[in-house]
């Protein structure tokens, strides 16, 4: 007789890897999935992130256990707004009964008789591209975890894609269990405990398989800032970041956004280009380098900000005389509501309600509400396609930390763009970042380009 074999949790955490793909946000629930990520070595391919708000890189080898170079850490807000913001590509949860429409039951839920436990799992469950149920095959009652339906109001309804027990593994397609992969010693009869329950069997099906594939490491790091952006489409949505004055502003990316072209931009930033004219540290017979360079170029044909004007109305900026001539739209928003949509945007929250603006003309076309006796204004959350920002120091993975008040607007940008660039003045190795200091995790970043020591933020 052919012994039956059973998976432990360094094999799960193996088998598991063979689903990861460099740069992917992977996160894990509490238990068994928490006792597999420690089991994941730790090196710069994917990302772990667990509900203590560890961010981890971690690696498809066996080997460098505990090496937690790169990590971050943050809070569960920040954790929260990973999640809700589409940024997990695989979430790993604790099964205690998955059906083949997808539906599934944590393991707390199931083990907690008439209390429902909609804790992390829920989150995972219901905001990640990707689920991945693991389980024990069997519960001590020796019931399997596959079922027709949940004895239990589930936690997640047609959200989980895999599920890896420690005999089998199946894929969920079309309300049906394809089983992939199975354990030694063990038929597909056995996988059940249920009758009537369909399992379809793979043609490839084969023994449960441990080994990595060669899928190598994604570099961050771009020559050039044209290089960096070759990609960005004319019509595009653009985030800058910056406050008023230059410092903290990308000013080499602003030269190649120029120098590349586009045209059509919407712009969203704090201004629409101000340092030109406050002259706020700007070296005496110099001009500062801002987004008049995109507006006096033909690019900007809109732009949302909070102080698109000069304080001063006698030195007009660039954009505000081409509002006059009506070359540009313009959507004005209050500084702290444009913080907030930004933030909103990153965090997968599509609109919120606020009290700035009520009664002005902020507050026309918008849809309002009177809570507890106050009167509300409606405001969309605010995604771009791209977003360029100014950071002090990254290393290889993308983490950025920022220097002085140049963290202004950057960490509520980062997250809120389909593709985020962002100019330093230097490139580390991983782990010469300490985990404390590091404010923008690389989850967030997709390029880097470090400013040419030659380039001046004025002309």
């Amino acid at each position: 007789m052919i012994e039956k074999k059973t998976l432990d949790l360094d094999a799960l955490a193996l088998r598991i890897k063979r689903e990861m793909l460099p740069g992917q946000l992977v996160s894990v629930g509490s238990g068994l999935p928490n006792a597999i990520g420690k089991r994941l070595s730790y090196d710069p391919h994917a990302w772990l992130i667990d509900e203590d708000g560890e961010l981890t890189p971690t690696t498809f080898s066996s080997d460098s256990f505990g090496n937690k170079h790169g990590s971050s850490f943050h809070s569960i807000s920040d954790v929260a707004a990973m999640m809700h913001g589409g940024h997990v590509d695989i979430a790993i949860v604790e099964a205690g009964e998955v059906t083949a429409s997808g539906d599934m039951v944590s393991v707390s839920t199931h083990s907690t008789t008439g209390l429902e436990a909609p804790g992390w799992s829920v989150d995972l469950l219901n905001n990640s591209k990707r689920v991945i149920a693991v389980a024990k095959h069997f519960n001590d009652k020796g019931e399997s975890v596959l079922k027709d339906k949940c004895s239990v109001a589930p936690d997640g309804i047609a959200c989980v894609d895999m599920i890896i027990t420690d005999i089998a593994v199946l894929d969920i397609i079309d309300n049906r269990f394809i089983l992939k992969e199975l354990a030694e010693g063990w038929s597909v009869d056995e996988l059940t405990t249920i009758q009537g329950i369909p399992i379809e069997i793979a043609p490839s099906l084969t023994n449960i398989t441990f080994g990595s594939e060669a899928k190598g490491e994604i570099s961050k790091v771009y020559d050039t800032g044209i290089s960096a952006m070759s990609d960005l489409p004319d019509g595009a949505t653009v985030m800058i970041d910056g406050f008023a004055g230059p410092g903290g502003m990308p000013h080499y990316l602003l030269v190649s956004l120029r120098d590349h072209g586009a045209t059509g931009l919407t712009i969203i930033g704090n201004t629409a280009g101000i340092a030109r004219v406050v002259n706020f540290g700007t070296p005496s017979g110099q001009q500062a380098i801002d987004h008049t360079l995109l507006i006096d170029n033909g690019q900007v044909s809109k732009a949302v900000a909070s102080y698109p004007v000069s304080p001063s109305a006698s030195r007009p900026t660039a954009f505000e005389l081409a509002y006059r001539r009506g070359d540009v739209e313009l959507e004005l928003v209050p500084q702290g509501t444009l913080a907030e949509r930004l933030r909103s945007g990153g965090s997968g929250i599509s609109a919120f309600f606020t009290p700035t603006g009520v009664g002005t003309l902020i507050a026309e076309g918008k849809e309002s509400r009177v809570i507890n006796g106050k009167e509300y204004i409606l405001e969309k959350g605010l995604r771009a396609d791209f977003c360029l920002i100014r950071g002090y120091k990254a290393d290889k993975l993308g983490n950025v930390i920022y220097k002085g008040t140049s963290r202004n607007f950057n960490p509520v940008m980062a997250p809120a763009a389909d593709v985020t660039i962002v100019e330093v003045d230097e490139v580390v190795e991983v782990g010469d970042l300490d985990p404390d200091e590091i404010v923008t995790p690389g989850i967030y970043i997709d390029r880097i380009v470090i400013r040419p020591t030659d380039f001046s933020p004025y002309e």
